[in-house]
């Protein structure tokens, strides 16, 4: 039976005991998100003994004075294993019939305890369910679809001799150039307006676009970021941003200026963010995103080319799902309303 939770720290010490708990499944990050247009529902199904068996936060958002609205679970359901997950399939389109929902979204990944080599496997496999249930790859991918993980659980030594030797060097090299990293936490006043400062140099210069500097204090408070700066003779060059939930830290913001790239700021700040998350108690470091295709022609491959020098391995994810109650809306809907809410959803 789903039961809906709405104590803080029975949601998450519930997300917890389940395989793979994602930050986007967080009570923060739903009450984050529960500040910028969504509401929020968070369901819990348990085994007869009490044992968490899936957990689902899902965020609705109304479209417009329409009578419908949109369903989105972010990185989930978190389940204990394959029925679990099917239970949450299920539970998920009772839900958006229930509400009147052009569509609900997953897009989270199931529990995978298997060799890597056997990880695409096990994805065709649970493709292939959500498909016999009605599910369908939707064709708006709202978070990456696969990222990459760091392995925290080892020594400096270790970890430096799984890094690639060019950035080893550049590491070595920010050191004998005297760049510095503090750490910051929490993130507000001159930092805060130092960092947004940057990720909006950034933006321009990478042509993406940003949100208001609001919504990102908001996220780095609610979300209790931490932030590291590198400096060289007192410029601040580049900084990042960790966003961490149960045994995994995640690299979710990075920003850097034009000046000072020769000193190899983003390497130190990386090496000191991956001693700090490990130091911390965190097993994984999440790099959050990664190439769709492991090929020069995708977008990602040259942020993916430098993680994969700090030993970053690729994870393969199921990708985002949608279940239609109404299929002719939900085809209108693609064809002409994606721009009106996407602004709303990803981190």
């Amino acid at each position: 039976m789903w039961t809906a939770i709405r104590d803080a720290h029975a949601w998450d010490d519930a997300l917890r005991a389940l395989s793979w708990p994602h930050l986007l499944q967080s009570w923060a990050w739903g009450e984050f998100k529960s500040r910028w247009g969504w509401s929020v529902e968070r369901w819990l199904l348990c085994a007869p003994d009490g044992a968490p068996r899936a957990a689902l936060q899902v965020l609705k958002r109304r479209l417009g004075r329409s009578p419908f609205c949109v369903l989105y679970a972010p990185k989930g359901p978190a389940c204990a294993d394959e029925q679990a997950f099917l239970a949450a399939l299920d539970w998920l389109a009772t839900r958006a019939r229930a509400q009147r929902a052009l569509w609900v979204k997953m897009d989270g990944d199931p529990h995978l305890a298997h060799a890597p080599a056997k990880r695409s496997e096990s994805l065709a496999r649970y493709r292939a369910l959500l498909r016999q249930h009605g599910w369908r790859y939707s064709p708006s991918q709202v978070q990456f679809r696969n990222t990459a993980h760091t392995d925290l659980q080892r020594s400096d030594e270790a970890l430096l001799a799984s890094m690639k030797p060019k950035t080893r060097y550049n590491i070595r090299l920010a050191e004998r150039r005297g760049v510095s990293v503090r750490l910051v936490t929490p993130i507000k006043g001159a930092d805060a307006d130092l960092l947004y400062a940057m990720y909006a140099e950034t933006a321009q210069r990478d042509g993406f676009l940003i949100r208001p500097p609001a919504y990102y204090l908001d996220a780095w408070r609610v979300l209790g970021g931490v932030a590291f700066i590198a400096y060289h003779e007192g410029c601040a060059l580049a900084g990042l941003i960790l966003l961490c939930f149960a045994d995994r830290a995640w690299y979710f913001y990075g920003m850097s200026r034009a000046v000072g790239r020769e000193h190899m700021p983003n390497y130190l700040l990386q090496w000191s963010a991956l001693r700090w998350a490990r130091d911390q108690g965190y097993r994984i470091y999440d790099w959050w995103g990664a190439p769709e295709v492991a090929a020069p022609e995708d977008r990602l491959w040259g942020v993916y080319r430098f993680k994969e020098g700090f030993g970053a391995q690729l994870v393969e994810g199921l990708g985002a799902w949608d279940f239609a109650p109404y299929p002719v809306l939900y085809t209108l809907y693609n064809r002409i309303g994606p721009r009106l809410i996407r602004a709303g959803w990803a981190g």
